[in-house]
């Protein structure tokens, strides 16, 4: 097999590439400013949530080599937005190989761990195959949340509800999702604010509802504050923001600030209603019932989590939800 020479070119979905001896590592965050962020907002950040290596090629085999990492982790490879298989690494391996691919031109993504970090090493096809990295023509999603928008608890890497959105929409998604992580900080809305995008959504709440974060007197000022700093270029870009779905120990009763998720939601809704009010008629609210409700606890193992058939549930909600144009 032959060896591609990768750039940042190749990957889709991450915020920067950092570039070593070892190889490219994707982050959801600027690499080169990582000190400016809380600790374990970068240590989820550098998981590779909706991550992609993707190219046009002929090739019938994909080798993709990565970091040895510590854990089993998987990878999935999509041709022509289908998923055509899965691969699990073993803690230790390094070589995740695809075959019996058909031999004609086509868009090929290498979705990389939503669970873990990983760094590429290298990316082989067949002698004599072409390999290009894949154009970017198609709109540009951003999506900004909590772990129920990484979405560790998914079957794999594409079958997370933002990537297959993306899919059935033809998106080329972001994926911010930060497990733990989500809480309306000024410096996510500046990396929003500076980033292409043709259609934005902001899961908001769970995590400020969990660490305490924010209250009744912070947490809508919060929402319309950041939401002003991503409009500061993203004028007329239609943005969604989504509050939480359901979680049964969280619905009514109130953490040590004095908030719970029906506060929450009004809240989220109220802040909606004052910008669109003071001029913002691209901005739209979505309740999170209405994306994953009580009748799906079922789908909740840990009462806070959409399971593998949760996140396919959402996806096919929310898809619904998110328009283009408006």
């Amino acid at each position: 097999m032959q060896t591609i020479e990768l750039n940042k070119q190749w990957f889709r979905g991450a915020v920067s590439i950092e570039t070593t001896d070892t190889g490219h590592r994707p982050w959801r965050l600027p690499y080169d400013q990582l000190g400016l962020f809380a600790s374990k907002l970068v240590e989820t950040a550098g998981e590779t949530a909706g991550v992609r290596v993707a190219f046009i090629s002929d090739s019938t085999s994909v080798e993709l080599h990565v970091a040895r990492t510590d854990k089993e982790i998987r990878f999935d490879i999509v041709i022509e937005d289908e998923l055509v298989d899965t691969k699990t690494l073993l803690a230790g391996e390094e070589i995740c190989l695809f075959t019996n691919l058909r031999g004609s031109m086509k868009r090929i993504e290498v979705y990389l761990s939503q669970e873990a970090a990983v760094i590429v090493k290298a990316l082989k096809v067949d002698d004599g195959a072409s390999a290009a990295p894949l154009p970017s023509n198609q709109p540009r999603w951003i999506t900004y949340g909590s772990s129920i928008t990484q979405c560790r608890s998914a079957e794999s890497p594409a079958l997370t509800w933002p990537a297959i959105v993306a899919r059935n929409k033809g998106w080329d998604v972001t994926c911010m999702g930060y497990a733990g992580q989500c809480h309306l900080e000024p410096m996510i809305a500046r990396i929003i604010r500076d980033l292409p995008a043709d259609i934005i959504s902001m899961c908001l709440g769970i995590n400020v509802m969990g660490g305490n974060t924010l209250n009744i007197r912070t947490f809508r000022s919060a929402i319309v504050g950041m939401v002003s700093i991503i409009r500061e270029k993203h004028r007329s870009t239609p943005l969604f923001l989504i509050s939480p779905i359901y979680c049964p120990h969280r619905e009514t009763s109130e953490n040590l600030v004095g908030m719970n998720l029906v506060t929450m939601r009004n809240e989220i809704q109220e802040a909606v209603n004052l910008l669109t009010f003071y001029g913002d008629t691209n901005l739209a609210y979505v309740d999170g019932l209405d994306i994953f409700g009580e009748a799906y606890v079922a789908r909740l193992p840990d009462h806070l989590h959409p399971n593998a058939e949760g996140n396919k549930i959402m996806a096919s909600h929310i898809q619904e939800k998110l328009i283009l144009s408006r």
